[in-house]
This record gives C-alpha cells, sequence and structure tokens, in this order.
C-alpha cells in the first residue's frame, strides 16, 4: 500500500523528509499510549480494595472508573485537534504531564471524592494524549513504514486492553490489598516522567502554523460535540448500575445536538473557516468512514467480552483477580504477536487481513460459546486457552491494519482530528458493547446460570463481529471496483 497524497479539492503533495529518531520517538509514544489505555482496565481488580481503604460508597468507586472513560472520550477529538493546531509534540508534552500528575493525584487520594475528581481529570488528560499518537504516526512514517508503526500501535491497543487485569492483579498482590490499589495509580508517575524527558528529546519540533491558534480553533463546535458524546456515553457508562431508565433521554437528545454539530461544522467549512471536525473526512477520504464504521462496530462487539470474563471467572467460578486475568492472557498473547505481523503485512493484503481477522475472532468466540458451558468449572480456563488464542490472533489482526487502512488517505494536517474522530468512535462503541454484552450476561444467569450466560454474550459477541466482517467485505469490494475503474481510464 503505497503512501496516497490528500485528497480533496486543491490537495497537494506533503513534503516528506524521514526523521532518524522516529522509531525511537515513535516506542515513547507508544509508552505513554500504553499507560493511558492501561487505566481503562487495571482499576477493575482494585475496585473491593479502594472501597475498603477509602470507606467509599459502591457508586462512588464505579464512577472511579465509569468517569475515566466518559472523560477519556469527550475530549479525543478535541484533543487531536488542538494537536494539529498548536502542533503534537506541544500537545504530546502538555497531555502527558497532565496525565503523571493526575496519576499522583489519584494515588494520594484521602476520600472518594478526591479520587473521583483525580480520575475525571486524569480522563481528560488521556483523552488529550492518545490522538496525538496517531497523529505523530501520519507525521513521521509514510508508505510500508506507517503500516508497520501502526502494527507497533495496534499490538499497544491490544496488550493494554487485556493485560490490565493482570498487572492490577500483581500489584495488588505484591503491595497489599490495603495499599496496592494506591500504586495501581502511582506506578504512572515515573514511567511517565522518563517517557516526558525523552519525549522532549526525541519528538520533532512543531511545525510553524500559517494562521494564529485562535483562529484555528472551533470553539462552539467543540462543546456541541462534547455535549453529543457526553449524550451518548454517560448513559452507557452508567447503565450497568443505574440501567437506561434514568439517563434514555439523553439519547435523543444526543442525536438531536449532533445534528446541530454537523450543521454548524458544514457552516464554518463553506465560510473558509476551521471546523472541529472536517465533515470532508467521511465524504471526500476514501476509506476512511467505512474504517471508522468498522472499528466502531468491532469494538462493540469485542471491548464487552473483558467485563464477561471477569464475571464468569470471578463470580461464577471464584476465581482470584489474578486468576481471571491470567485467563484471558492467551487472547493477548495472540493479539500482540499477530498485530505485530500484520502491520508488515498490510501493505501487501490491504482490507483482507480485516477480513481474515474478523473471520479468527468469530471462530474463536463461537468456540468458547460452544464449549464453555459443557466443560467443568476446574478446566474450563485451559480448555478455553486454546480459542482465546485464536481470537487474539484475529483481533490483532484488526486492530492495527483497519487503522492503518482507515487513515492512510488523510492529509497529515487533519492527522489528530481524524486520529481522535476515530478513537472516539471506538470510545462508544467499547460503551455500547459493554452494556449489551452486560445485559445479554446477567439475563444468561438467571436463564439457566454462569456457563449459559458465558455462551449467550459470545454469540452476542460474534453477531456484532459479524456486522463488521460484512461491512469489510463491502469495502474490499469498493476498492476493487474502484481500482477496475482505475485501471481503465488509465488504458484508455
Amino acid at each position: 500500500m503505497a503512501s496516497h497524497s490528500p485528497s480533496g479539492p486543491g490537495a497537494v503533495p506533503e513534503a516528506y523528509e524521514p526523521d532518524p529518531r522516529r522509531w525511537r520517538a515513535l516506542a515513547v509514544t507508544l509508552t505513554a499510549g500504553f499507560m493511558s489505555l492501561l487505566d481503562v482496565s487495571i482499576v477493575n481488580v482494585a475496585l473491593p480494595s479502594i472501597q475498603r481503604g477509602l470507606d467509599a460508597s459502591t457508586a462512588g468507586v464505579q464512577w472511579v472508573v465509569s468517569g475515566y472513560a466518559l472523560t477519556f472520550g469527550l475530549v479525543l477529538v478535541s484533543g487531536g485537534r488542538l494537536g494539529d493546531a498548536v502542533g503534537r509534540r506541544r500537545m504530546f508534552l502538555i497531555a502527558l504531564s497532565a496525565f503523571v500528575l493526575t496519576s499522583a493525584l489519584a494515588g494520594a487520594a484521602v476520600n472518594e471524592s478526591m479520587l473521583v475528581l483525580a480520575r475525571l481529570l486524569q480522563g481528560v488528560a488521556a483523552g488529550l494524549l492518545t490522538p496525538q499518537n496517531s497523529g505523530l504516526i501520519q507525521e513521521l512514517f509514510r508508505g510500508a513504514e506507517r503500516g508497520r508503526a501502526f502494527g507497533a500501535f495496534g499490538t499497544t491497543v491490544a496488550i493494554s486492553t487485556a493485560v490490565g487485569p493482570v498487572l492490577g492483579g500483581l500489584i495488588i498482590a505484591l503491595v497489599g490489598a490495603d495499599q496496592g490499589w494506591r500504586w495501581v495509580f502511582f506506578v504512572n508517575v515515573p514511567i511517565g516522567a522518563v517517557a516526558l524527558v525523552l519525549a522532549a528529546r526525541l519528538l520533532p519540533p512543531s511545525a510553524p502554523r500559517g494562521r494564529p491558534v485562535r483562529s484555528q480553533l472551533d470553539y462552539l463546535g467543540m462543546v456541541l460535540l462534547g455535549l453529543t458524546v457526553l449524550g451518548v456515553l454517560l448513559p452507557l457508562v452508567r447503565s450497568e448500575q443505574d440501567g437506561l431508565r434514568q439517563l434514555w433521554w439523553m439519547l435523543p437528545l444526543a442525536g438531536v445536538v449532533g445534528a446541530v454539530f454537523v450543521w454548524w461544522e458544514r457552516r464554518v467549512l463553506a465560510r473558509g473557516g476551521s471546523p472541529l471536525l472536517d465533515v470532508r473526512l467521511f465524504t471526500r477520504t476514501p476509506g476512511y468512514a467505512t474504517g471508522a464504521a468498522i472499528a466502531t462496530v468491532y469494538f462493540t462487539g469485542f471491548a464487552g467480552i473483558w467485563l464477561v470474563f471477569a464475571l464468569f471467572f470471578q463470580q461464577g467460578l471464584g476465581y482470584t483477580p489474578l486468576e481471571s486475568g491470567l485467563a484471558v492472557t492467551p487472547f493477548a498473547l495472540g493479539a500482540a504477536v499477530s498485530a505485530a505481523v500484520a502491520g508488515r503485512l498490510v501493505a501487501r493484503w490491504g482490507r483482507k487481513l480485516t477480513l481474515l481477522g474478523l473471520s479468527l475472532v468469530m471462530v474463536g468466540l463461537g468456540t468458547v460459546a460452544a464449549i464453555a458451558p459443557h466443560t467443568a468449572p476446574a478446566t474450563t480456563g485451559y480448555v478455553v486457552a486454546a480459542p482465546l488464542l485464536l481470537a487474539g490472533l484475529g483481533g490483532g489482526m484488526v486492530i492495527s491494519p483497519n487503522t492503518t487502512l482507515t487513515l492512510d488517505r488523510v492529509p497529515t494536517r487533519m492527522a489528530g482530528v481524524a486520529g481522535g474522530a476515530l478513537q472516539t468512535g471506538q470510545r462508544i462503541g467499547t460503551a455500547v458493547g459493554v452494556a449489551v454484552l452486560a445485559s445479554v450476561f446477567h439475563a444468561g444467569i438467571g436463564a439457566g446460570g454462569y456457563p449459559t450466560a458465558l455462551g449467550w454474550a459470545m454469540v452476542c459477541s460474534v453477531a456484532l463481529t459479524a456486522v463488521a466482517l460484512t461491512l469489510a467485505t463491502v469495502d474490499l469490494r469498493r476498492h476493487r471496483d474502484r481500482t477496475l475503474t482505475e485501471e481503465a481510464h488509465t488504458v484508455r
């Protein structure tokens, strides 16, 4: 897959001079990205310890998890746009500094309110930090190298998603239940401080901008999009505790505000301004809209399985948090290996890799659904290891190739906001998936117990993954048709 020039009217090829420090810079940015994504899941195993240590309420400790996920998703697009406007190096350093400080604040919390506030602020910092990763990859790499860089990014996403419960369980086991939860947050401080120093040395300086930053920022667009994402995410992240009864009204309201946001962005663009999210990303950038849809649907089917497995192994089979985390490690190992390999193959195989990956995920999780209800509890963790490894191998072929294919034709000047929008879809997909799979799982418990519940949830995950597979198949056919058309015009 060759590097493409920007799409859209009046686009000109962008100058590119390889930075000799680009791979070291990537290692630093992925380390920071790993920390921010890890903090989505690592805290789950520490909740009982937090509740005892701070005498916190059940609702309070749940906000420690959901508050981070909420503010993380709220600022992704705005964070990407800020990186495009003020420079990705500058935004990366600011966001990483904030993440380190808020991690320290969370670890030092003396009561429930202080911890929840720290987690909300930590989520904002993570949301500002994350889109700089994809933006910097777009800026630093071209061609086949970009595929390998996104392969490393996909490996980071895959490992951070699955290793959180294991690492959290290890920290608590080593430090102790009373203070271990604090080190779940404190561990970010020394790692983040080293990454901050290295990033200041290795990241390329921010390119000078033609217009003042203030004139490049769409403040009303930020507010409208923030309210839209809030209206979608808040009911979903709270649905596990409260259901949708109390906050359901926010979902249709989010649809209305979202429509106003699209109207406003079109108006800003028509007036020659700089919109927060250029709608031409979805209408004129080949592959972007479909790739974003594939990512959102895949995360809807994939992200919720971690909560389901945690409930199944810990509540259903009596595993410890560490044992539960180790039981799903095969998925993480498979995803880590295949994501790195897929990053090297995406230039040659393209969308076919996504199709293969989604198919393997469906086979792996479908096998778990078929065998887990008929397996003795003492051996379940061993029996599902092979199908989870297969599903993980497939998962690694989905995230990094899809990210590469989705962002491939995005102009570098829009790389941050494009990456932020892509990851916002993933956050929304995650929230929807967790709510749906948790509801299916709890319904299954009432119908036939925990093994039945796991089977139902896995079938639901497979069905959602099949939707992503359908979208990927349509995109592959469109690409073939477009290629044939271009070849026909060339012959003429």
